[in-house]
């Protein structure tokens, strides 16, 4: 059935849920797993919501964003290692995570993405699903399993 799943995360409970639901599913499956995040690009300013709260020159931000992937990742790199399910880790740079998740699941040909129906910017009012799943599934030609 599927044999490369793609395991997007933005370090939220539910993307952790999610992903930690997709080790599970390689492993009954025999299918291998790349966990993925998408960070935000560096700014100079910091902001704390739509508040400007300082700055941070581009070598220390540069530095948070691989410490956080780095923290997001381990999660599934754990949970992989111990369910015995080969695996790798990817963090990329982008504006636009739902591009970042196709274009990460196309490289690697994933054949399935598994995701939360949301994560940190939470449910839009429209709809039960947040805006990056709706958008990964919008766009996205190869299947995606949403994990509640």
């Amino acid at each position: 059935m599927y044999k490369h799943i793609l395991l997007p995360t933005d370090g939220s409970p539910l993307a952790r849920d999610a992903a930690l639901a997709g080790v599970k599913l390689a492993r009954k499956l025999g299918a291998r797993i790349t966990g993925f995040y998408a960070a935000p690009p560096a700014t100079p300013i910091e902001y704390k919501g739509l508040l400007p709260v300082g700055y941070v020159n581009p070598t220390e931000h540069k530095k948070l964003i691989e410490q956080t992937a780095t923290r997001y990742l381990e999660v599934i790199e754990k949970t992989a290692r111990a369910a015995g399910v080969v695996y790798k880790v990817e963090y990329v740079v982008d504006d636009f995570p739902h591009v970042a998740i196709i274009s990460a699941a196309k490289r690697h040909k994933c054949d399935l993405i598994l995701m939360p129906t949301h994560g940190r910017r939470g449910i839009t009012r429209t709809s039960m699903l947040g805006t990056i799943t709706q958008k990964v599934l919008q766009g996205s030609k190869i299947p995606v399993l949403v994990h509640r």
